[in-house]
């Protein structure tokens, strides 16, 4: 694995309104981990955000054991709306990444202990075809940021765990991780 933190571990953290895949879009990198032979936990929270509100779940992928699933300082967060940036913004821990969907947050991280990737992925997402694969062009851009894991494990997860009432989506989520890493490489 590499990643920044040295121990093995990254710990993920996927935030948005419902109905913007973050429970999918947390489940798929799990199963990426999970296939690719990485210790993984995935833990949704569902409560009265479910409404409208915003809903976020956390994923650690680890080589070790993972001891807790818990995750008050994540690695990464990556932020889908404006609720969830101000939330986890502060969090992210001292040399993390915050991975913000520009399209519909406007305000800027001040951190200076951080590396922030504004991504206007929502934007991005409807030029491939549809505003709901912005979930996918965010993991595409954290992947390639913080290598967690090959962003070929989210490909293969995706052939392997879509659900089948979505594979017609195939297509348009491989392009979506695409788009991601390639606004990231862009960057470098």
């Amino acid at each position: 694995m590499n990643n920044h933190n040295g121990n093995d571990r990254t710990e993920f953290v996927f935030s948005g309104f419902g109905g913007q895949g973050v429970m999918f879009v947390g489940q798929l990198l799990a199963y990426a981990a999970m296939d690719a032979g990485f210790n993984v936990t995935w833990i949704p929270s569902y409560g009265p955000e479910m409404r409208g509100g915003t809903a976020h779940c956390t994923t650690i992928v680890s080589r070790k054991p993972i001891g807790s699933p818990m995750s008050p300082r994540p690695h990464v967060a990556v932020v889908l709306n404006l609720p969830s940036f101000t939330r986890y913004e502060p969090l992210v821990r001292e040399g993390g990444l915050l991975v913000v969907n520009s399209a519909l947050v406007s305000l800027t991280s001040h951190r200076q202990d951080m590396r922030t990737l504004d991504i206007p992925a929502t934007t991005i997402a409807e030029n491939l075809g549809s505003v709901r694969a912005a979930n996918m062009v965010l993991l595409g851009a954290a992947l390639t940021a913080q290598p967690a894991l090959p962003l070929a494990a989210a490909h293969s997860a995706l052939e392997a765990h879509l659900p089948p009432q979505h594979r017609s989506l195939l297509a348009l989520n491989h392009a979506a991780l695409d788009a991601g890493a390639a606004v990231v490489l862009e960057r470098l």
